[in-house]
């Protein structure tokens, strides 16, 4: 298992910021590597929730289906993403700090199959990717985009 954690200060208040993250639909808009997001059950975002996302590159084999297993608005989101390569369980937090949020991400996170032999890479390679991803989504509310 590697375990991936960071965090991030937004320049932008923490519900509009947990608000954005929660609707994984968003992530394409600030996330490079993901090219769709769609959401598979009914009702508003909330405990529950499923939508799956497609990763770049890697079509429909790379699809991962993420449920909201926890949803404490606008402070804490709890997600378990699968995939047939990829196990994730882990939470994201939002903390208002000088008017904007600190945004704070804590993974477990688990290659599976034939992907497992890859796990050293994943510990080496998955911290920078997850900061990328949370970067972008500065920039992006903070460019006035969202």
């Amino acid at each position: 298992m590697t375990h991936i954690s960071g965090e991030v200060s937004i320049d932008a208040p923490v519900e509009e910021v947990f608000d954005l993250v929660a609707d994984e639909r968003n992530e394409p808009r600030y996330n490079p590597r993901i090219v769709r997001a769609e959401k598979l059950s009914e009702g508003p975002v909330g405990s529950g929730t499923r939508f799956v996302a497609e990763p770049r590159g890697m079509g429909a084999r790379g699809r991962m289906t993420l449920e909201v297993v926890e949803y404490g608005r606008p402070h804490r989101l709890h997600h378990v993403v699968r995939s047939s390569y990829l196990h994730v369980d882990g939470s994201l937090s939002f903390e208002e700090v000088d008017g904007g949020t600190r945004l704070r991400w804590d993974w477990d996170m688990v290659l599976v199959g034939p992907w497992r032999v890859m796990s050293p890479v994943l510990a080496l390679v998955g911290p920078g990717w997850e900061r990328r991803n949370w970067v972008g989504l500065k920039q992006y509310i903070e460019s006035g985009r969202a």
